[in-house]
């Protein structure tokens, strides 16, 4: 795994040790006065889209209690400064481009410098004072999803404070009250606002032993969302509903997303938030996974059961917690075969089954580039390289070692290994599986041959019975 540089500092001692005076108790989401701005904490910004390591609070007094950091999928985690027992941060609404996946560049909103924007991570009991300055071209707030706090910091514009102003700072300031994983989004335009990437993870941990939160060795998160760019475009479409054509983790798509890497044994627990149009499976080859948490917390032992899948809907976040004890390179993913595609997928004519003969001469007299696609199926163009459109994605892509992986999207591989490090992160390469341990062809002769059942002999005539049931006289469903 590359780690993502250090988020930008102007001064690191300002960030530790800087003040600003506001309201010991605020009630409402309110905008922050000249003299306040000049004392603000420091925005870091953090362009690139690698994963970064998890962040170590820093070693001062009142810092808060210690914690197992969370790791952010390719993203990472907004540094904070204590003042007076206060947690501070600041986020930056402010358009930003992402690189998708190699190569492939979209306009977004989002935070920081990023979408989604940092996680923000905190323990129960603090208290958090969140600085929000906008440099969209358009009023904006934040909601915090999923958080119990006073009805006015709850970022609903119009209904619990006023819009956050272009060129404006608001400032939201509650305690953390209860544990567990939260995701944070605009409640202003908010179709457009989260169509274009505002959004970010919130991940509150306990403050001691919890009896239904069990200790992990990797904490991971990512957030699930969909973008319409079509190909050759930067922009996404924003008034699209249901047909987005990139599926997406933390804005990234494979190969682009980074693997999880664990070491054999260690108790894993994976968040996942979906603030997409539609709801999606996730399948973890390898193991199996009890959903531990909810947005709405925490859930006892008593209510879980074993699962290789679970469905995630709009606005929910599920966590999910495993024994990482099958060493291997395990697939990862959405069960919606389309959300594993690329762009350029989307909008290919099914051609299974048709008969190209006699047909591409002539076609290829009046366009020499045109080739057949699609009669066999689509798995000849994950080994196609042919030209695409400028700023896209093929349809199915990334490459293993055995091969063409043909998937795209939402796909990403779990990485178990033996040995490593309590805090190594990086990609630990190929598996090497042990001998006799991995499929392999047969060849012609050594395998059984394949039996089919006699056919049945069909039913004599006059033999069939039937019951008929006149209308409202019952029905089973």
């Amino acid at each position: 795994m590359k780690h993502a540089p250090s988020p930008s500092s102007t001064s690191r001692r300002q960030w530790l040790t800087g003040a600003v005076t506001t309201a010991a108790t605020a009630v409402a989401a309110a905008s922050v006065s000249r003299v306040a701005l000049a004392a603000l904490p420091e925005a870091p910004q953090q362009t690139s889209a690698d994963t970064a390591g998890p962040w170590t609070p820093p070693g001062v007094t009142g810092a808060g209690r210690p914690y197992n950091p969370v790791v952010t999928l390719n993203g990472w985690t907004l540094p904070w400064r204590m003042n007076n027992g206060v947690k501070e941060f600041h986020l930056v609404a402010e358009p930003v481009v992402r690189e998708m996946a190699p190569g492939f560049l979209v306009n977004m909103w989002g935070y920081n410098g990023q979408s989604p924007g940092p996680t923000i991570e905190v323990v129960e009991g603090d208290r958090v004072r969140i600085f929000v300055t906008n440099r969209l071209p358009e009023h904006t707030t934040i909601h915090w999803h999923g958080q119990r706090l006073p009805n006015g910091m709850d970022g609903v514009g119009g209904l619990n404070q006023p819009q956050i102003p272009v060129g404006k700072t608001f400032v939201y300031e509650f305690e953390a009250r209860r544990p567990g994983t939260f995701m944070y989004h605009p409640h202003a335009d908010e179709m457009v606002q989260m169509a274009m990437g505002m959004m970010g993870f919130w991940v509150t941990h306990p403050k001691g032993r919890h009896p239904h939160i069990d200790p992990v060795q990797r904490d991971y998160c990512f957030l699930l969302n969909a973008f319409d760019v079509q190909p050759g475009s930067m922009t996404p479409q924003v008034n699209t509903m249901l047909e987005q054509n990139i599926w997406a983790w933390n804005s990234r798509v494979f190969p682009g997303i980074t693997p999880l890497v664990a070491r054999l044994g260690d108790r894993v627990r994976v968040r996942v938030g979906n603030l997409t149009m539609t709801n999606h499976p996730i399948h973890i080859h390898g193991i199996e996974f009890e959903v531990a948490g909810t947005d709405g917390g925490p859930v006892p032992r008593s209510a879980r059961w074993p699962e290789v899948t679970t469905d995630i809907a709009v606005g929910q976040m599920r966590q999910l917690e495993f024994i990482a004890d099958e060493p291997g390179d395990w697939a990862m993913h959405c069960h919606k075969s389309h959300h594993t595609m690329g762009a350029m997928g989307h909008g290919v004519p099914t051609m299974i089954g048709t008969d190209h003969k006699g047909l591409v001469k002539p076609l290829q007299r009046a366009n020499p580039d045109y080739m057949v696609m699609g009669e066999r199926g689509m798995a000849d163009m994950g080994e196609m390289q042919m030209e695409l459109p400028a700023n896209t994605f093929p349809m199915m892509t990334g490459s293993g070692p055995y091969g063409p992986i043909e998937m795209g999207g939402m796909f990403t591989t779990l990485k178990v290994r033996a040995g490593l490090g309590a805090n190594d992160y990086r990609d630990p390469g190929v598996y090497a599986m042990p001998p006799g341990t991995q499929a392999r062809p047969v060849e012609v002769g050594q395998a059984p041959a394949a039996s089919r059942p006699a056919p049945s002999a069909p039913p004599r005539q006059g033999t069939l019975e039937g019951t008929a049931r006149k209308p409202g006289s019952g029905h089973s469903h």
